[in-house]
């Protein structure tokens, strides 16, 4: 009789389910796009065309994408005004594309942020990755889960920048 009335009262909890409150809904907000940064740690950047693929999977993304060079490392700068899960994490992004990818410990710049840091490998070559999302408060998250529930839960506003470091070093396969 006890595991009868436990079990019709899970039923009746989830039968609940369905008309609980929906999470938090932020109203949107039209935040003007201010532009790309001309410089980036003091190197000036040149803007580098999207690949047919990467516009087809930033197609619908909240905000706006651009990859640059600073003759050393290509950056991928997303301007997002709204949370999303379109926003995917670098890990995510180079798996997809047939790389091993390797997590490295967080990385410190010389101005104490912190970036996400892996390593991803493929075909002989090697990419060091820094990836991190702000916000203009100075809100810095170094990956993409924390920053999605900060957002969604309202501990960060938009708008956001997420900024991916990528260096390429070439070495020989065995």
């Amino acid at each position: 009789m006890r595991n009868l009335f436990i079990f019709l009262t899970a039923c009746v909890l989830a039968a609940g389910i369905p008309f609980l409150p929906k999470p938090l809904d932020f109203p949107t907000v039209e935040i003007p796009f201010p532009g790309w940064p001309s410089h980036f740690e003091g190197k000036s950047l040149k803007k580098l065309q999207l690949s047919e693929a990467e516009k087809r999977f930033y197609r619908n993304f909240p905000g706006h994408i651009a990859k640059f060079t600073d003759g050393k490392q290509v950056l991928i700068i997303r301007w997002v005004n709204r949370e999303t899960r379109k926003l995917h994490s670098v890990k995510e992004c180079f798996k997809s594309f047939g790389y091993q990818v390797r997590i490295l410990p967080l990385w410190v710049d010389n101005e104490g942020k912190r970036w996400g840091s892996l390593k991803a490998i493929k075909n002989g070559e090697e990419a060091l990755i820094h990836e991190r999302i702000f916000d203009n408060d100075g809100k810095n998250f170094s990956d993409v889960s924390a920053w999605y529930w900060a957002a969604r839960l309202g501990k960060t506003v938009a708008p956001w920048w997420a900024i991916t470091t990528v260096k390429f070093r070439d070495f020989p396969s065995n």
